[in-house]
């Protein structure tokens, strides 16, 4: 039964007028997609043409079956067994079913290939700056508070950046010493020595009980409007609500096609004071009024309890004062309040307790990577990204998202001299200088920047060169003179000279004291004492480091600890490697391990110290950590171990410039790696190789009691 209908069907052509419906209406479908999107047509008109082919299939089969196309035109088809009116096609009208699906899958194949994969446009990162508004209502809540919602609305957009504006203070400061805001003239101003790409003004004025708002937005450079927008509010209670719909319209026109349910985030009834307290605070924080900043964040926390932006900046206020029990009762305050920031908001508070509050750095690079994944304009994401990978010493990285923040304000001081400092670290000085030398020719004054150009003089032997250097940091300020100064007595140290670096470090911890730079005081006690320590003058070591030993900070206690060996005291030396060890950060626990290994091999215990510095370098694989087991392999006898060692020290020399990460000078560390690398090569028979790394090692350091042991070797 299921032949015979089988049979009926070929006999009434039906398969055949298949195969021709599907071939053409699949060609059909084919060049409709090209062609119908050319013109501009509805989605829904090739959707139609589908649905139509598809209720059109049975219904073509059912006529095939009812009628046959003959020579005599269509007839209803007959008996099997009458032949008198033969069918059309025969064998013709197989090869013409088969040709329309073969030029059908051709068709389609060509189209396939030739189209490529949907390419989905890039919107291109776009930087804002916010001038200060116009405000004619004579109500001074809303002086700072409608720019500082304005620039977390704008935010919601992956493709935003906004220019800091209290950087951008400073910046016209420089331009109109005698200005006293960020007008809107200052602001284009701005926006063209910073490479920005949008200037955002506007106004907000009385409307009866109500309020106007005009923005208008120009072109950073040639200062062509752009767009503009206008928003009303009935009520002072309903501004932040028309802030979010200028966001909106601002959004849109700079090219956001994910505007629609753009919400601001919540804030309570009185949040429009609490913002203007908030936006105040910043500006004391960042004009270092710590206490007045204080007042201010507390004043915004009462009038809004659920602000959490204000709540992690009173905690890291109180943190950078060192109130650490306050600052981290708030910090658990702020974290319970994220839901009331935005997306990008949360990630930068995260990052910034994971940095700057626990020293998490593992976490930190975790948080920061997110938020460039999910805003990947945002330059201050890029370059605390970068200041994590630099903690955990992956300075490939740190480079790379460096330049990534630098693309983004390509003449920003800041960015420009970051990258200066992080192609130096990573031990790449010829980078480093040039790139330092545009940081100067965007501020003279820019002291730290000329930190990078002294090291590539210093490795060069250029002594004379990097103290220049120095001097010209120490003409700039205040705090360049502290950083010179700090330079300066590196130097001699690096060459010996500890009478004259004792004088340079004496005066320098009194200019110090006299401009409240306590930070840069303690790490030049730690370097007076192991000045006096290099000459034998134990006591006035002593005296040095008294200051400095409930200090937990890596760049003074690891210099402490070091000079407290150097001297014979091992309790002290001891205490610091537990008070280190205690700590959450890697880097820490690694220097307490090398503290307790160098104990070690003080005590005569050479194999202990050696698996106490590999521990070490497991915990954090430091340039210190490495110095020091290379020079523990040579005294246990393994010449071989300790040149590789050293060999890693000389590659990764760049880390040395500054050991603690801090960006001040310890080149003096290194000069005594070619004396070391010297031993071991003598030690291993390498006689001409020995006597050149004896000869640089004398270059550096000509005076000494290694010096006079080299020149004996010689």
């Amino acid at each position: 039964m299921l032949n015979k209908f089988i049979r009926e069907l070929r006999r009434r052509e039906v398969f055949r007028t298949a195969g021709l419906y599907v071939g053409i209406g699949w060609l059909l479908v084919e060049v409709a997609s090209v062609v119908l999107p050319a013109f501009e047509a509805p989605d829904w008109v090739l959707r139609a043409m589908i649905i139509v082919m598809v209720v059109g299939f049975p219904v073509a089969l059912v006529l095939a079956w009812i009628y046959d196309f003959t020579e005599h035109g269509i007839v209803v088809q007959g008996d099997p067994t009458d032949t008198v009116v033969p069918p059309l096609g025969s064998r013709k009208m197989d090869f013409v079913a088969i040709g329309v699906l073969s030029v059908a899958l051709m068709v389609s194949v060509y189209f396939h290939i030739t189209s490529g994969p949907d390419v989905v446009e890039e919107i291109q990162p776009v930087s804002v700056l916010i001038a200060d508004f116009d405000n004619t209502t004579g109500d001074a809540v809303f002086d700072g508070s409608i720019e500082q919602a304005l620039q977390i609305g704008l935010e919601g957009a992956s493709f935003i950046t906004s220019f800091p504006r209290l950087t951008a203070g400073r910046i016209a400061k420089t331009l109109q010493p005698d200005s006293t805001g960020l007008t809107a003239e200052l602001a284009q101003l701005v926006s063209v020595r910073e490479g920005i790409n949008v200037m955002l003004s506007g106004e907000i004025r009385a409307d009866g009980e109500g309020y106007k708002l005009v923005i208008r937005g120009t072109d950073g450079e040639a200062g062509e409007e752009l767009l503009s927008a206008k928003a009303s509010a009935d009520s002072k209670i309903e501004v932040l609500s028309a802030v979010s719909n200028l966001t909106g319209e601002i959004r849109e026109a700079l090219g956001d096609t994910e505007v629609d349910g753009l919400v601001m985030e919540t804030f309570t009834a009185a949040s429009i004071e609490a913002m203007h307290d908030y936006t105040k605070a910043q500006q004391l924080a960042q004009a270092g009024k710590r206490e007045e900043a204080i007042k201010m964040y507390a004043s915004a926390v009462e009038k809004d309890p659920n602000f959490g932006r204000a709540l992690s900046g009173w905690a890291l206020t109180l943190f950078n004062m060192g109130r650490a029990d306050e600052a981290n009762a708030l910090w658990e305050r702020a974290l319970s309040k994220m839901d009331t920031m935005t997306a990008r908001e949360r990630y930068r508070t995260l990052g910034l307790y994971y940095m700057a509050v626990t020293g998490n750095y593992e976490k930190a690079i975790e948080n920061y990577r997110a938020l460039v994944e999910a805003y990947p304009a945002d330059n201050s994401a890029h370059s605390n990204l970068a200041v994590a990978y630099l903690m955990t010493l992956d300075l490939d990285k740190t480079r790379d998202h460096g330049r990534q923040a630098l693309k983004v304000y390509p003449n920003n001081l800041i960015m420009q001299s970051n990258y200066a400092l992080f192609a130096m670290y990573a031990g790449d000085f010829e980078t480093a200088a040039a790139e330092a030398e545009k940081a100067l020719a965007l501020d003279k004054n820019r002291y730290v920047a000329r930190l990078p150009i002294a090291m590539a003089k210093a490795s060069t032997e250029d002594f004379d060169g990097a103290r220049s250097t120095y001097e010209e940091m120490s003409a700039a300020s205040e705090r360049g003179q502290s950083l010179g100064n700090l330079g300066i007595a590196d130097l001699e140290m690096l060459r010996g000279d500890y009478a004259a670096a004792i004088e340079t470090l004496t005066a320098g911890i009194a200019h110090d004291e006299s401009i409240s730079n306590a930070r840069s005081a303690a790490t030049k006690r730690a370097m007076l004492a192991e000045a006096h320590a290099a000459t034998a003058e134990t006591e006035q070591a002593k005296a040095a480091l008294q200051p400095l030993l409930q200090d937990t900070g890596a760049s003074r206690a690891v210099p402490a600890a070091l000079v407290s060996l150097e001297i014979g005291d091992t309790a002290t030396a001891a205490s610091i490697a537990e008070a280190l060890g205690a700590k959450l950060q890697p880097q820490s626990r690694a220097y307490s391990l090398m503290i307790e290994g160098m104990l070690a091999l003080k005590g005569g215990e050479t194999v202990a110290a050696i698996d106490k510095l590999r521990a070490a370098i497991e915990m954090s694989d430091l340039w210190l950590v490495r110095f020091q087991l290379g020079k523990a392999y040579f005294e246990a006898g393994f010449s071989a171990e300790a040149m590789d060692e050293l060999q890693i020290c000389y590659d990764r020399i760049g880390e040395a410039t500054s050991l603690f990460l801090d960006d001040r000078p310890s080149w003096r560390y290194t000069a005594t790696l070619p004396y070391w690398f010297a031993r071991a090569e003598e030690t291993l028979g390498m006689g001409q190789a020995a006597k050149d790394k004896y000869d640089t090692f004398l270059r550096i350091r000509p005076t000494g009691p290694l010096a006079d042991d080299a020149r004996g070797r010689l």
